[in-house]
């Protein structure tokens, strides 16, 4: 698998490579945004890591960039401590955040459960390979979603709520069940990186903010779909 590593300040970027290249990954690193950019548009991979805070095309552009033909999983790196980066990037399709500094090992586990969801899509069951409702279908083999048979393009990570919600319609969903079947982490009260992926689920499939047909929030529990009637 190829990984590309984007980050200004080099030894950075090396060491990340090194991580990686001993867990058997290939890499490609740049350290500017306008080399990262010519590398998105005529190379293929299978995960990138951005670093947010870059000279000239900065890594929020990066990942727009990356989000208009591309589903693989976006790690960002950002050196501030607020939301205000975090919300942005997972709003423009981020999968993770990482904040500086940084554990490397913590970094490579990150990545590494981001590929694995990318490849296995979260196998929660194994109770049918079509999900359909009203409309609104998923394919679990070819990690394919249709809205009123229009194909929609979610990332890893959106597919993987999508499908917890539908496979269990009906049900409130809570956000700390599907942050931690999702993401395979300890939820945080804090943590609202949940909300924001919903937000873009909706935004794919042209929900009413006020009144969505499809993801409904139960507040203060959670989230779900409705059986059809």
């Amino acid at each position: 698998m190829k990984i590309l590593i984007v980050d200004d300040e080099k030894e950075i970027a090396e060491l990340v490579g090194v991580y990686l290249q001993n867990e058997g990954y290939e890499t490609v690193k740049a350290f500017d945004g306008e080399t990262a950019l010519g590398l998105i548009r005529s190379e293929t991979f299978d995960l990138a890591v951005l670093d947010v805070m870059l000279g000239g095309t900065d890594g929020f552009t990066l990942c727009r960039e990356i989000r208009k033909n591309h589903t693989y999983p976006i790690i960002m790196l950002t050196a501030k401590t607020d939301f205000t980066d975090r919300i942005s990037g997972l709003s423009l399709g981020a999968d993770d955040y990482v904040t500086k500094p940084f554990n490397p090992l913590e970094l490579t586990a990150r990545i590494k459960a981001q590929l694995r969801r990318f490849t296995q899509y979260n196998d929660y069951s194994e109770r049918m390979d079509t999900v359909e409702i009203s409309g609104l279908e998923i394919n679990i083999s070819t990690h394919s979603c249709t809205l009123y048979g229009e194909e929609i393009t979610l990332t890893p990570t959106e597919f993987g709520i999508l499908r917890l919600l539908m496979e269990n319609s009906g049900k409130v969903v809570s956000t700390k069940d599907i942050f931690e079947k999702v993401w395979g982490e300890d939820y945080l009260d804090s943590n609202n990186t949940v909300m924001v992926h919903i937000r873009r689920i909706r935004e794919k499939l042209k929900e009413k903010p006020r009144n969505p047909k499809f993801i409904k929030t139960v507040w203060g529990v959670g989230y779900k779909i409705e059986k059809p009637d």
